[in-house]
């Protein structure tokens, strides 16, 4: 737009913006084949290029019960992995990505450190946050594969996230995989986890994805008489 801005502080003009590239990235990988997200302007510059040793939590309800345990495995470096976060996982999409920082390192003054999830976050968090996995954990994404000491590379430059673990050892991890159980057995939670697509294809339900032209012909309700 040709509006005139009164304060750069405030809002920057394309010449002199205040973070080249954008506030979001995409990352791929084989971790993230179909796509992940980072917020970039809510990340530590000095992570953006990483690789640290996965510290895995397996659900939500693990993370909580072990993040500020003082005997967590986690230093500085550490990538902070949560699996079975997302929508089939859940099942729903909350906003659990922003892992808190372990209260080992916050009382060292570490503030931040990678975390990645197939979850989400509120768009007023902050930190290293890798977000939207896809495929996720519970749909047989590799990230459902990261075992506790495996390094991760993050390299939002060059818009990868990986996971550097040979194929053999990811193909036995993969035979012995079982997706998570659920309570939910029927009704509409049942139906979600059977039909979310996943981050790349909007989170919409497959059948309301139409085969054909003629899928998507209105049809003209019947109203009858009372």
């Amino acid at each position: 737009a040709r509006a005139r801005s009164f304060d750069r502080d405030v809002i920057a003009n394309q010449a002199q913006p205040l973070l080249a590239g954008g506030a979001l990235a995409i990352l791929t990988g084989n971790l993230a084949p179909q796509g992940a997200v980072i917020k970039v302007a809510a990340a530590s510059p000095k992570l953006m290029q990483h690789v640290g040793r996965a510290v895995v939590f397996r659900n939500y309800e693990e993370m909580l019960a072990r993040i500020d345990s003082p005997d967590l495995p986690v230093d500085p470096s550490s990538v902070l992995v949560l699996q079975n976060a997302g929508p089939k996982g859940v099942p729903g999409f909350p906003e659990w990505g922003s892992i808190p920082v372990p209260k080992k390192l916050l009382q060292e003054g570490i503030t931040d450190l990678v975390r990645i999830s197939d979850s989400r976050m509120s768009g007023t968090a902050f930190g290293t946050v890798v977000l939207h996995i896809a495929p996720e954990a519970a749909a047989g994404g590799l990230l459902g594969l990261v075992e506790e000491g495996d390094l991760i590379e993050l390299d939002v430059g060059s818009r990868r996230l990986q996971l550097q673990v040979d194929e053999a050892t990811l193909s036995r991890r993969k035979q012995v995989w079982q997706p998570p159980t659920t309570r939910h057995l029927r009704g509409y939670p049942k139906l979600y986890i059977d039909h979310v697509l996943q981050a790349d294809e909007g989170y919409d339900f497959d059948f309301l994805r139409p085969d054909s032209i003629a899928a998507v012909d209105f049809v003209e309700p019947l109203v009858g008489r009372s």
